[in-house]
């Protein structure tokens, strides 16, 4: 799998807190219980996936540990909630979690009805998987052939206008999430499964057979994925966009967690900024301006 990085333009994080900084509930509420709450996937290896001692792993998990490191000075200040694609928003609205960071698509009505995206961190596109001794080698392949797929997601509604425009019989096997859609596929019950291509790497990964299984060359759709905080609360949402722009400029400008405490590394007003050696970005958003030097540190 390979990440797809966010263009960042380095002088934005000088320009973006012109304005006074806006007073934030759920950050209070965070600094409050001294932890972030954040919603992950049940176990998607690359993204967010648990060890057989309970040690989360992954790019979502890497992720809400940045918001705790900027807000805590201590990226293990985060507890992680397990939770399948069916109630991942429910637990958000709910107050349940602050935010929902599990390989999420990024739409127009999740936008406007569950809660407010605050970047991305992966840009992905939906495929299909076969078994290789099926003989399919293309997606176009596939017509009136059960396909396993998961409702609720934006898969479903991906297939369904895959196989519209391209004249051929849809016979979808629906399950409650993507999980179980793999099991239903691993048993047979289908000839196919889709959901995103990086999701089909990472439950293969762990099949006792992974090269039995191809991947196909189709990419279906744009599947923008990335974190979401509850509606209505724009402090918060700053926090933790911000803790995401963060990495990206760092990793634009070659600041790492071995050259941060460098004092050399300054060497340019982006840097200063970015460090918090300079101006006042940390005072904007309710945290002090040491708050990005944290999160690349940890």
């Amino acid at each position: 799998m390979q990440i797809i990085k966010t263009v960042a333009l380095t002088g934005a994080l000088a320009t973006c807190f012109a304005g006074l900084a806006h007073a934030s509930e759920t950050l209070d509420a965070v600094k409050e219980k001294g932890f972030v709450q954040c919603g992950v996937s049940q176990g998607l290896p690359g993204f967010s996936n648990p060890d057989d001692q309970g040690d989360w792993t992954g790019l979502d998990v890497d992720y809400c540990r940045a918001v705790a490191a900027a807000i805590f000075n201590d990226a293990e200040a985060v507890k992680f909630t397990p939770l399948s694609a069916k109630v991942r928003f429910t637990a958000l609205t709910s107050g349940e979690i602050d935010i929902l960071a599990r390989n999420t698509t990024w739409t127009m009505s999740r936008d406007t009805d569950f809660g407010e995206f605050v970047g991305v961190n992966y840009y992905d596109g939906q495929g299909f998987m076969v078994p290789k001794r099926s003989g399919f080698r293309s997606a176009l392949e596939l017509d009136n052939q059960p396909i396993c797929v998961s409702r609720g997601t934006t898969s479903e509604l991906n297939a369904a206008d895959f196989f519209t425009v391209s004249d051929m019989r849809y016979r979808p096997v629906f399950y409650g999430d993507e999980s179980t859609a793999i099991d239903g596929y691993k048993n047979g019950d289908c000839k196919a499964v889709t959901t995103d291509r990086s999701g089909l790497a990472a439950l293969r990964s762990e099949f006792d057979e992974p090269d039995a299984h191809v991947i196909m060359p189709e990419v279906i759709s744009k599947e923008p994925l990335g974190p979401v905080v509850p509606l209505n609360d724009s402090g918060w949402a700053n926090v933790v966009r911000w803790s995401l722009n963060c990495m990206i400029n760092a990793e634009e400008l070659g600041v790492t967690s071995s050259n941060v405490d460098d004092e050399n590394i300054g060497s340019t007003p982006s840097i200063r900024r970015l460090i918090g050696s300079e101006g006042e970005a940390g005072v904007e958003i309710g945290l002090d301006n040491q708050w990005c030097a944290r999160i690349i540190r940890q």
